[in-house]
C-alpha cells in the first residue's frame, strides 16, 4: 500500500458529517482544579466526532499520519505565527500539517489562537473565559494572559451574544446551554480544529483562545502586541474561498494568498477568507513586529477529495518568522545554485567539472566557507555531501560538494542523466561550529534550538552532523540525538554518556524553487 493510499485509508476512516466539515464553515463544564476551591471552567469540545475523530487513539493516529505525509519547505528564523485551515481533517488536514510540522519541537509557551466567528454576530473580539480548553487528546490550560488581554479594547471576556446555532449542534460532542447563554466560543469550530494539532507538536503549552466578530484589526493588532513575548505564537484559523468552481477558486485563492504574502490587509475581504478579520489582524501585527510570511502549502477540497466537479473550499498554510540576517542576496544565491546545478550536469553527462574564472564571481565567493549541497528528487533525498569546517573558497566547495552529492554519496547510486530534470538543488552555507557547553544530558536537550541549530556530535572519537533542516523530519530532541548518534556509528543513547562533545552551527540555506 502506497503512502498516499495509507493516508487516504486512515483519514477516510474518520467519522464525519461531511457537508459542514468541508465548509470550514455550549455550556462550560466543571472540572477538578486542585489549585482552587472553585471548580475549573472547561471549554468542552464542540466538534469532536464531526470535524475530527472523537476517539483519542484514532485522533492521534490521524494527525501522526498527516504530519508524516508532508515535507514543508525549510523555515529559517524564529517562527512567530501560522495561518492554517480548519475544515474536516480529510479535507484540510494535509494543508494544516504543513504548518504544524514546521512548528514541531519549537519552544512555545503561549499560543494565541485567532478564529473568526461563524455563528455569532457581535462587535469586538471574544476572549475565552474558561480555565481549561479540552479536546480528546487532553486539556490545555488557558493562559492568565487571557484576562489581561480582555481588558484592552476591542477584546472582551466571552460575552453572551445572539446566536444562530449550527445545524449540527444536535450532534455536537457538548451539551447545549440554556437559551440566551450561548457565547462566541460555544459552537465555534474554527479554533477548536487547530488545537489537537497543537497538542501533538508542542510540549505542554498555555493558550489564549479568541473569536473575532466585527472589529478594527489594526487596534486588535496593537492590543495583541502588548501581550506577546519571546515564547508566544499566533495561530490564525481560516479557510479561503467557499464553494466556487475549481478553477475559479484557484484564481480567487491565488489573489488572497498573494495579498497575504504582500502584507496588504485591506485587500482581503469576507468573501476571500472566512477568517478575514483574524488574517487582517495578523498582517497588521506582522508589520508592527517585522515578521515576514512564507507560503508552505495551498490546495482545495477538490484536490484532497478528488471531486473537482462541485464547489470547492480553499486552504493555505503560511508561516511568519523574524527573518535572520542574510549574507547572500538574491542574485548571489542564484549564482551559487546555478554553479551547483552546472556541476551536477557536467559531472553526470561528461564526467568533468565546470571551468570557472573566480574573477567573474563576487569577492565573498573566494572566502573559505563550510557548505553542503543537497539533491532531492520528488521530495526525497537523492544526495547530500558537504564540509563542516571552512577548507577552501566557497565556490570551490560548492563545486566539490555538488560533484560528491551527485556521484559519491554512498547511500545512493550515482545520479543518471535522465534524472537531471527531476532534481532540486539546495545549497547550505555554514557558520563555523562553536562548542556547546552542557552539564548533563538534560542540560544539552534544554540548550538545543530545533529548526535553528546544526549539530556536530562527537562520541569517543566518532562523529556525525545533522543540518538544521533535519529538524523538519526529526523535531523531537531525543530522537534527533539518538539518530545522530547512530549515524556516527554509536548506540542510540551513547550521547548521554561520558566522552560526548557537541558543536553548534547555523546555516543560510537556499534552493532552486525559491530563486
Amino acid at each position: 500500500m502506497s503512502g498516499k493510499t495509507r493516508l487516504v485509508s486512515v483519514v477516510g476512516a474518520v467519522t464525519l458529517v461531511v457537508a459542514f466539515a468541508m465548509a470550514g464553515c455550549g455550556p462550560r463544564q466543571e472540572g477538578a482544579n486542585p489549585q482552587s476551591k472553585q471548580p475549573a471552567l472547561v471549554r468542552e469540545p464542540a466538534v469532536a466526532g464531526l470535524f475530527y475523530p472523537k476517539n483519542q487513539q484514532e485522533l492521534s493516529r490521524t494527525i501522526d499520519t498527516l504530519l508524516a505525509s508532508v515535507r514543508p519547505a525549510s523555515v529559517s528564523g524564529e517562527l512567530k505565527a501560522l495561518i492554517c485551515p480548519h475544515a474536516g481533517y480529510p479535507y484540510s488536514g494535509l494543508t494544516a500539517a504543513f504548518g504544524y510540522k514546521v512548528l514541531a519541537g519549537r519552544d512555545v509557551k503561549t499560543v494565541f489562537l485567532l478564529a473568526g466567528s461563524h455563528y455569532a454576530a457581535f462587535q469586538g473580539a471574544s476572549v475565552c473565559a474558561a480555565d481549561i480548553y479540552r479536546t480528546p487528546l487532553g486539556d490545555v490550560k488557558i493562559s492568565g494572559k487571557s484576562k489581561a488581554l480582555a481588558k484592552i479594547p476591542p477584546f472582551m471576556l466571552e460575552p453572551r451574544v445572539p446566536m444562530r446555532r449550527p445545524d449540527w449542534s444536535v450532534q455536537s460532542s457538548r451539551s447545549a446551554p440554556p437559551p440566551g447563554e450561548d457565547t462566541p466560543e460555544t459552537w465555534e469550530h474554527s479554533g477548536e480544529v487547530e488545537v489537537p494539532f497543537l497538542q501533538k507538536v508542542l510540549k505542554p503549552f498555555e493558550m489564549v483562545s479568541i473569536v473575532f466578530g466585527q472589529t478594527d484589526p489594526a487596534a486588535a493588532a496593537q492590543a495583541l502586541a502588548s501581550q506577546l513575548d519571546d515564547r508566544s505564537l499566533v495561530v490564525v484559523s481560516t479557510d479561503l474561498s467557499h464553494y466556487k468552481p475549481y478553477n475559479q477558486a484557484r484564481q480567487l485563492d491565488s489573489r488572497t494568498v498573494t495579498a497575504i504574502l504582500n502584507m496588504t490587509p485591506d485587500a482581503i475581504a469576507g468573501e476571500d477568507a472566512c477568517g478575514w478579520m483574524p488574517v487582517r489582524t495578523l498582517l497588521h501585527l506582522a508589520k508592527l513586529k517585522g515578521w515576514k510570511p512564507k507560503l508552505l502549502d495551498y490546495r482545495n477540497s477538490g484536490d484532497t477529495s478528488g471531486n473537482k466537479n462541485q464547489g470547492v473550499v480553499g486552504y493555505t498554510a503560511i508561516a511568519f518568522t523574524v527573518p535572520e540576517q542574510e549574507s547572500f542576496n538574491k542574485e548571489e544565491r542564484k549564482l551559487l545554485l546555478d554553479l551547483a546545478r552546472r556541476t551536477v550536469k557536467e559531472v553526470v553527462t561528461a564526467n568533468r567539472l565546470p571551468v570557472v574564472d573566480p574573477k567573474t564571481l563576487p569577492a565573498k565567493f573566494a572566502e573559505p566557507k563550510g557548505c553542503f549541497v543537497t539533491l532531492t528528487e520528488n521530495g526525497s533525498l537523492r544526495g547530500c555531501i558537504g564540509n563542516i569546517m571552512p577548507q577552501m573558497p566557497l565556490y570551490q566547495a560548492v563545486i566539490g560538494n555538488a560533484q560528491s552529492a551527485a556521484i559519491r554519496d554512498h547511500r545512493f547510486q550515482p545520479v543518471r542523466p535522465d534524472e537531471l530534470d527531476k532534481l532540486q538543488v539546495e545549497v547550505s552555507v555554514l557558520t563555523v561550529p562553536q562548542p556547546l557547553a552542557f552539564s548533563s544530558p538534560d542540560d544539552l536537550l534544554a540548550k538545543l534550538q530545533p529548526h535553528r541549530d546544526g549539530v556536530v556530535l562527537q562520541v569517543n572519537g566518532r562523529g556525525a552532523t545533522y543540518l538544521p533542516q533535519v529538524w523538519e523530519q526529526i523535531p523531537d530532541k531525543v530522537m534527533f540525538l539518538n539518530t545522530l548518534s547512530e549515524k556516527a556509528g554509536c548506540a542510540p543513547d551513547a550521547w548521554r554518556g561520558p566522552g560526548t562533545a557537541v558543536g553548534i552551527y547555523h546555516v543560510e540555506a537556499f534552493k532552486e524553487s525559491e530563486k
